[in-house]
């Protein structure tokens, strides 16, 4: 294939998720150039999960400072912060509605994403460009090769390329590894009218039915949509030994291991309208950091995977708006940047990752559900987050 050069750029993005976007928009608005190199043909091209809980510390702060938060507000689903947690019989253990005063509103992540895109000027996000090698040339430069041909030097390179980032490699050997759980997605849709029991069961916002190895956790979502997660804690053996390629032979086998269950909440697998789709949860070492390395970084995912637990694209979006402000604070000293950029996101992603673990722990162990039921008591008590800081429970969209 021939090769296709362009000019070297100031700030090479890898990835067209949240915090890429949000950096290449803060970027741009500080006259800084940035272009987005994404994988994807079209920000069409896959489906972007369900529902954020959008943070005012980290992830609201991230959007003001992009300029976007009157877009953002437009987007809310309402009634979405409603959350209830049933046992496996389907008593309600604890419930909490949503006043609109909880400080967490929920937005889908695929309208979020349209609104960061779309805040871009033309040929900020280069489509398509899915990357294949990564080349030093020394004084922070990198030479970026894509599969189409084309090559461009980067000036300073930033990695918000995901858990699978090929630019981590630059920095670090770490990579996720499996934690033992792997959540089953699934979908509802038209609920109301078609899946009464477990629309119920779900209420208005956010389900949580946690045991000891297994939950169904679950989530209203605009037109009528319940998005499931069922999790199970098992080797990733277990899970090959199941065809998910025969759907109903997959939700029969993930169903099995719900016996005895409200069946309320079993229709979220045996009910569902989609094929089952395996969700295995990885997570990079807590507490991960690198050396100083001219010229490039990461944020998001790429950074700092961990388990799911309301934290993960408020961290995308905090880390790509303080690179977007230490780089504009440092013009013309990129390293002054990233130093003073990983400076700050290394403790603040260790300690989101320990809550994190602790919070996945609480859905799962042996305590399940009470230690959940006493999580969320101590934060509405204390109209607080509760123990484990601002961390949340597993929820559809921060899986996705």
């Amino acid at each position: 294939m021939e090769q296709r050069s362009t000019p070297a750029t100031s700030v090479a993005i890898i990835g067209a998720g949240l915090g890429g976007l949000v950096l290449a928009r803060i970027l741009h608005l500080q006259g800084v150039a940035a272009t987005i190199y994404e994988a994807d043909a079209s920000p069409h091209a896959r489906t972007q999960g369900g529902l954020l809980d959008i943070h005012e510390a980290d992830g609201q702060a991230a959007l003001a400072a992009a300029g976007l938060t009157d877009a953002f507000r437009a987007i809310i689903h309402r009634g979405g912060e409603a959350m209830r947690v049933l046992d496996p019989h389907g008593a309600v253990l604890l419930e909490q509605g949503d006043d609109g005063t909880g400080g967490r509103p929920e937005v889908p992540r695929g309208e979020l994403r349209r609104i960061l895109i779309g805040s871009l000027p033309e040929g900020a996000i280069r489509w398509s460009c899915k990357l294949a090698s990564i080349a030093p040339l020394g004084d922070g430069q990198h030479q970026l090769k894509f599969a189409d041909g084309s090559i461009v030097v980067s000036e300073l390179l930033v990695g918000a390329d995901g858990a699978w980032s090929r630019v981590r490699s630059l920095l670090t050997d770490a990579t996720p590894a499996y934690l033992g759980v792997s959540f089953i997605e699934t979908w509802l849709h038209d609920v109301d009218a078609r899946h009464p029991a477990a629309a119920a069961a779900a209420g208005g916002g956010a389900l949580f039915a946690p045991a000891p190895g297994r939950g169904i956790f679950a989530h209203r979502e605009p037109a009528g949509v319940l998005h499931a997660y069922v999790g199970l804690t098992r080797p990733p053996d277990w899970f090959a030994a199941i065809d998910f390629g025969d759907a109903a032979a997959a939700r029969a086998r993930i169903a099995a291991e719900f016996d005895g269950w409200s069946p309320a909440l079993t229709a979220l697998i045996t009910d569902a309208d989609t094929p089952p789709v395996l969700r295995p949860l990885h997570a990079l070492p807590t507490g991960l950091s690198w050396p100083r390395t001219p010229g490039v970084t990461l944020i998001g995912d790429a950074a700092h995977l961990a388990p799911p637990a309301g934290e993960g694209a408020n961290l995308a979006l905090q880390d790509g708006a303080e690179l977007a402000a230490t780089i504009a604070a440092n013009p013309g000293d990129a390293e002054a940047a990233l130093a003073s950029y990983e400076a700050a996101m290394f403790p603040r992603a260790e300690a989101a990752s320990a809550d994190a673990h602790r919070i996945l722990a609480l859905c799962l162990d042996d305590r399940a559900p009470a230690g959940l039921v006493e999580f969320f008591a101590s934060a509405f008590a204390g109209g607080a987050d509760g123990p484990g800081g601002s961390a949340h429970p597993p929820r559809p969209g921060d899986a996705a």
